[in-house]
């Protein structure tokens, strides 16, 4: 089995990949829920949702999330009454969000719902929340005032300095059952290319899961989201700046060094390699861009060969 601890876009697209070289059935993902959020009184969660999109051939490739062929009729709706659209769902996407929220209305986990939506989308994966409990990513920008992830990655549009992030209700979550067991029986243990502080730290804030990678740090591989410096999607090279670590695969392999025994890097880092191997994580380097399924295909065989 190969666990995988995943964020939205670059964990979606990585595993895109590794779904051509690994049976589906052997994949067990592990998925953020600290950028979970409630819109229109629906519960969102946005990187689950894109991990089914994506292995389902359904998401909005222009995007890299949400639902292809969409429309917004609904928003355009809420739009007249003068309500607030900037966190936009389109009218596919919102069955996925009525469906959720009805069903943990009804007293079922997040768990089961995931896997009845992942059962229905016939991704074939075992996807997981990495808790069953309510936590939230919170962001405390330079006026010292603090909002919730989707405020600041959606409605400020990432634009806004940074001083801390915080994992509202991490310390007393537990993680989802079978997480604890999947982890101490995995063959290899991947760190998919996600944003480390806040796409991966949610889920090592988990009670347990940091520790036990730890002590499986031998099977633990991870790929780095920051090429060249810059992060290819997202804030991570500006968060990584702004909350002191180097904005490089030398930040990300500090970030991930204590449960991490390989770093992927991309090959235009190739001259950082040895400062990666001085932090006590073994480099290895190859082409990490995913901008084709082929080339996902290959980086998934790589991160398995290694």
């Amino acid at each position: 089995m190969i666990v995988v601890l995943a964020g939205g876009t670059g964990a979606a697209k990585f595993l895109n990949g590794l779904v051509q070289v690994v049976d589906r059935e052997d994949i067990y993902v592990i998925g953020n829920t600290g950028d979970d959020a409630v819109f229109f009184g629906l519960h969102v969660s946005p990187d689950l949702d894109t991990i089914c999109y994506t292995l389902a051939n359904e998401v909005n490739h222009g995007t890299g999330w949400g639902l292809s062929n969409e429309t917004w009729n609904a928003m355009a709706t809420v739009e007249r009454y003068g309500g607030d659209t900037w966190f936009h769902l389109g009218d596919r996407d919102l069955g996925t969000h009525l469906y959720r929220t009805a069903r943990l209305r009804e007293g079922a986990t997040l768990s089961l719902v995931t896997q009845e939506i992942a059962e229905a989308w016939r991704i074939g994966i075992d996807l997981v929340p990495m808790t069953d409990s309510p936590v939230r990513t919170y962001l405390e920008l330079l006026d010292g005032t603090e909002v919730a992830f989707q405020d600041y990655f959606v409605k400020l549009r990432h634009s806004v300095p940074v001083t801390a992030v915080s994992f509202r209700g991490a310390s007393k979550a537990v993680p989802t059952e079978g997480i604890l067991e999947a982890i101490g029986e995995a063959e290899q243990i991947l760190i998919a290319p996600s944003n480390p502080i806040v796409s991966i730290g949610p889920i090592l804030a988990i009670q347990g899961i940091r520790e036990l990678l730890e002590k499986n740090r031998d099977k633990v591989k991870a790929i780095s989201p920051i090429v060249a410096g810059l992060a290819l999607k997202g804030p991570a090279d500006r968060l990584l700046r702004e909350l002191g670590y180097e904005s490089s695969v030398v930040g990300v392999a500090g970030l991930l060094a204590d449960v991490a025994d390989k770093l992927v890097i991309d090959e235009q880092d190739m001259a950082l390699a040895k400062s990666i191997s001085e932090m006590d994580i073994k480099p290895v380097v190859t082409n990490t861009i995913m901008s084709t399924p082929e080339l996902a295909k290959n980086l998934a065989s790589v991160v398995i060969d290694c």
